[in-house]
Protein backbone atom coordinates (compact mmCIF):
# COMPACT_ATOMS: atom_id res chain seq x y z
CA UNK A 1 0.00 0.00 0.00
CA UNK A 2 1.64 3.28 -0.44
CA UNK A 3 -0.19 5.42 1.27
CA UNK A 4 1.20 5.22 4.64
CA UNK A 5 -1.53 6.52 6.94
CA UNK A 6 -3.90 4.36 5.13
CA UNK A 7 -1.76 1.57 6.00
CA UNK A 8 -1.75 3.00 9.83
CA UNK A 9 -5.23 3.52 10.10
CA UNK A 10 -6.53 0.25 8.33
CA UNK A 11 -4.08 -1.50 10.77
CA UNK A 12 -4.92 0.48 14.27
CA UNK A 13 -8.54 -0.22 13.52
CA UNK A 14 -8.03 -3.80 13.09
CA UNK A 15 -9.28 -4.03 9.75
CA UNK A 16 -8.23 -7.23 8.07
CA UNK A 17 -7.15 -6.36 4.49
CA UNK A 18 -5.17 -7.64 1.67
CA UNK A 19 -2.88 -5.47 -0.72
CA UNK A 20 -3.37 -6.98 -4.41
CA UNK A 21 -1.67 -5.30 -7.09
CA UNK A 22 -2.74 -5.80 -10.79
CA UNK A 23 -1.87 -4.25 -14.20
CA UNK A 24 -2.40 -0.29 -13.96
CA UNK A 25 -5.90 0.57 -14.33
CA UNK A 26 -7.56 4.07 -14.29
CA UNK A 27 -11.22 2.96 -13.64
CA UNK A 28 -12.85 0.90 -11.36
CA UNK A 29 -14.49 -0.93 -14.09
CA UNK A 30 -10.91 -2.00 -15.50
CA UNK A 31 -10.10 -2.67 -11.67
CA UNK A 32 -13.04 -5.05 -11.39
CA UNK A 33 -12.04 -6.77 -15.28
CA UNK A 34 -8.27 -6.90 -14.48
CA UNK A 35 -9.15 -8.93 -11.08
CA UNK A 36 -12.13 -10.67 -12.37
CA UNK A 37 -14.83 -9.61 -9.74
CA UNK A 38 -18.10 -7.93 -9.91
CA UNK A 39 -17.88 -4.57 -10.29
CA UNK A 40 -20.53 -4.36 -7.49
CA UNK A 41 -17.24 -5.61 -5.44
CA UNK A 42 -15.22 -2.36 -5.97
CA UNK A 43 -15.64 0.79 -4.23
CA UNK A 44 -15.02 4.01 -6.73
CA UNK A 45 -14.73 7.32 -4.74
CA UNK A 46 -16.08 9.78 -6.71
CA UNK A 47 -15.34 13.67 -5.52
CA UNK A 48 -18.04 15.98 -5.25
CA UNK A 49 -18.63 19.76 -4.11
CA UNK A 50 -21.55 20.00 -1.70
CA UNK A 51 -22.60 23.84 -1.20
CA UNK A 52 -18.82 24.85 -1.95
CA UNK A 53 -17.37 22.42 0.00
CA UNK A 54 -14.82 19.21 -1.29
CA UNK A 55 -16.66 15.25 0.02
CA UNK A 56 -16.54 11.79 -1.14
CA UNK A 57 -18.92 9.64 -2.77
CA UNK A 58 -18.13 6.03 -2.38
CA UNK A 59 -20.51 3.95 -4.23
CA UNK A 60 -19.86 0.36 -6.60
CA UNK A 61 -17.88 0.64 -9.66
CA UNK A 62 -20.89 -0.74 -11.96
CA UNK A 63 -23.06 2.41 -10.78
CA UNK A 64 -22.92 6.10 -11.31
CA UNK A 65 -24.38 9.01 -9.05
CA UNK A 66 -28.05 9.48 -9.33
CA UNK A 67 -27.47 13.31 -8.01
CA UNK A 68 -31.32 13.98 -8.18
CA UNK A 69 -31.43 10.93 -5.45
CA UNK A 70 -28.19 12.45 -3.25
CA UNK A 71 -29.46 15.72 -3.43
CA UNK A 72 -33.08 14.11 -1.31
CA UNK A 73 -30.48 12.53 0.54
CA UNK A 74 -28.49 15.00 1.79
CA UNK A 75 -31.11 17.89 2.22
CA UNK A 76 -31.86 19.19 -1.22
CA UNK A 77 -28.28 21.10 -1.20
CA UNK A 78 -26.52 22.00 -4.34
CA UNK A 79 -23.92 19.44 -5.11
CA UNK A 80 -22.33 18.59 -8.66
CA UNK A 81 -18.65 16.77 -9.40
CA UNK A 82 -15.61 18.13 -8.71
CA UNK A 83 -12.79 18.84 -11.94
CA UNK A 84 -9.68 16.73 -11.22
CA UNK A 85 -8.17 20.51 -11.20
CA UNK A 86 -9.93 21.32 -8.15
CA UNK A 87 -9.15 18.42 -6.07
CA UNK A 88 -5.99 16.73 -7.58
CA UNK A 89 -3.95 18.84 -4.33
CA UNK A 90 -5.87 17.30 -1.85
CA UNK A 91 -4.25 13.70 -1.61
CA UNK A 92 -0.92 14.34 -2.14
CA UNK A 93 0.24 10.82 -1.25
CA UNK A 94 -2.13 9.04 -4.24
CA UNK A 95 -1.71 9.02 -7.59
CA UNK A 96 -4.83 11.79 -9.27
CA UNK A 97 -7.85 9.65 -9.05
CA UNK A 98 -6.54 6.85 -6.54
CA UNK A 99 -7.50 7.96 -3.72
CA UNK A 100 -8.84 5.45 -1.12
CA UNK A 101 -12.76 5.98 -0.01
CA UNK A 102 -11.77 7.17 3.82
CA UNK A 103 -12.41 11.09 3.56
CA UNK A 104 -11.29 11.10 7.64
CA UNK A 105 -7.72 10.58 6.54
CA UNK A 106 -8.23 13.83 4.47
CA UNK A 107 -10.71 15.60 6.49
CA UNK A 108 -13.41 15.11 4.26
CA UNK A 109 -16.83 14.07 4.53
CA UNK A 110 -18.03 10.95 2.93
CA UNK A 111 -21.40 9.36 1.32
CA UNK A 112 -21.77 5.73 1.43
CA UNK A 113 -23.93 3.91 -1.38
CA UNK A 114 -25.77 1.47 0.55
CA UNK A 115 -25.06 -1.18 -2.07
CA UNK A 116 -21.27 -1.56 -1.02
CA UNK A 117 -22.83 -3.24 2.17
CA UNK A 118 -24.13 -5.85 -0.08
CA UNK A 119 -21.15 -8.57 -0.12
CA UNK A 120 -18.74 -8.92 2.93
CA UNK A 121 -15.45 -7.77 1.26
CA UNK A 122 -14.96 -4.82 -1.02
CA UNK A 123 -12.04 -3.70 -3.08
CA UNK A 124 -10.56 -0.23 -3.53
CA UNK A 125 -7.92 1.84 -4.59
CA UNK A 126 -5.00 2.38 -2.48
CA UNK A 127 -3.83 5.82 -3.79
CA UNK A 128 -2.15 4.28 -6.46
CA UNK A 129 -3.74 2.88 -10.40
CA UNK A 130 -2.40 -0.28 -9.54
Amino acid sequence: MPARKLKEYLDSQAVKYIKIAHSPAYTAREIAQSLHIKGSMVAKTVIVVIEGKMAMAVLPANHSINFDHFRKAIGDKEIHLATEGQFKGLFPDCEVGAMPPFGNLYDMEVYVDERLREDEDFFFNACSHS
